[in-house]
């Protein structure tokens, strides 16, 4: 058995493997189901309607589906560009915390203003955040896999500090939280009682953005380019530090873009539980979405469908909602054997 690679690839491949792939995957899950002593198509059909299955369903889907996008756009970005950026958690929580510091009374502006704000300086934060790792691999050559993680850790033990520290807010009964955002700095809700908020409109256009800078501008070529081969970019002639620097901001931007947006669209104060591992999350849904920034928008909503109507599931027929966790994963593996299945065809001796 050899690998040899494709000399090109069908379009309607290219878009039918992932979702032949996630099918695959739900296949494979339903044995667990079984073996749980439900039937799989119960168990499927009450996640659907756990997730979409009413107004409620649907905006508590689309709200966690919010962050997902953010974090996404920010994985793929940096990966397109080789920049393995794992620090997608501790960005949010940069992002989180520039939004509690400013947001909190420091500076009062009305909500028009107040909003814009607040998530260009979480994204600015988050950006600048991320240079410290990008400086370390284009100067000394580090492992950007390394300190990206562990600054996760890092950011962590900072909001720690703050939240049972100097930031912890004394009407809170004890509670290890800091004080909450000013009205103005609130996100509106899109749905009247519901948790929906704006921060998902702000993640759509971003996905848009995006996809219109990588595909039609010099920018996007030049991460394209980088992310192709480093080596050949120096020789054409291209920024590749400056390309990476670039790709730097952006993608901690956005990361940090999803701290403010959980935090002013969804909780209003912060907390080390304000991330149930949003930054994680991100990895795996750009991966679904094989690096698109488009495609990043289904495959977040498809994570939030998971992990939504699992609950609803769990509770129903009293399977665990750690399905959840085992389709996900079950969900990236089969896609990322689509996606390599797509660039090589084997060949049998």
């Amino acid at each position: 058995m050899r690998l040899e690679p494709r000399e090109s690839v069908a379009l309607t491949w290219q878009l039918g493997a992932p979702f032949l792939a996630v099918i695959a995957s739900m296949a494979i899950c339903s044995g667990l189901i079984l073996w749980a002593g439900a039937s799989p198509l119960s168990a499927w059909g009450l996640l659907l309607k756990g997730a979409l299955g009413s107004t409620f369903a649907l905006t508590e889907t689309l709200t966690r589906a919010t962050p997902l996008i953010f974090t996404g756009l920010a994985a793929a970005v940096a990966f397109r560009a080789k920049l393995w950026n794992i620090g997608g958690e501790g960005q949010f929580y940069v992002g989180a915390c520039m939004a509690t510091w400013l947001g909190t009374g420091m500076i009062t502006l009305p909500a028009w203003l107040m909003i814009p704000f607040l998530f260009l300086s979480g994204a600015l934060a988050g950006g600048l955040f991320l240079l410290v790792p990008t400086w370390l691999k284009t100067q000394l050559k580090v492992d950007e896999v390394v300190t990206t993680l562990l600054l996760n850790f890092v950011v962590l033990l900072v909001v720690n500090w703050l939240v049972f520290g100097p930031w912890k807010d004394p009407m809170a009964m004890g509670w290890p939280q800091a004080a909450p955002v000013i009205d103005q700095a609130m996100l509106p809700v899109l749905v009247p009682k519901s948790s929906l908020h704006l921060g998902f409109i702000l993640a759509l256009a971003c996905a848009l953005t995006i996809w219109w800078m990588m595909r039609f501008t010099i920018w996007g070529f030049e991460i394209r380019a980088v992310g192709a081969s480093m080596k050949a970019s120096t020789f054409a002639g291209m920024p590749v530090q400056a390309t990476i620097v670039r790709t730097a901001l952006i993608s901690g931007g956005l990361a940090a873009m999803a701290g403010v947006s959980e935090l002013c669209g969804v909780k209003g104060y912060l907390t080390l539980d304000l991330s149930p591992g949003f930054g994680y999350s991100g990895i795996v849904v750009a991966m679904l979405a094989a690096l698109h920034p488009l495609g990043v928008v289904l495959s977040a909503t498809f994570i939030a469908v998971i992990y939504i109507g699992a609950d609803s599931m769990s509770r129903a027929i009293n399977i665990s909602n750690y399905i959840a966790d085992v389709t996900t994963a079950v969900s990236l593996l089969t896609v990322l054997l689509a996606m390599f299945l797509t660039r090589y065809r084997i060949r049998w001796k």
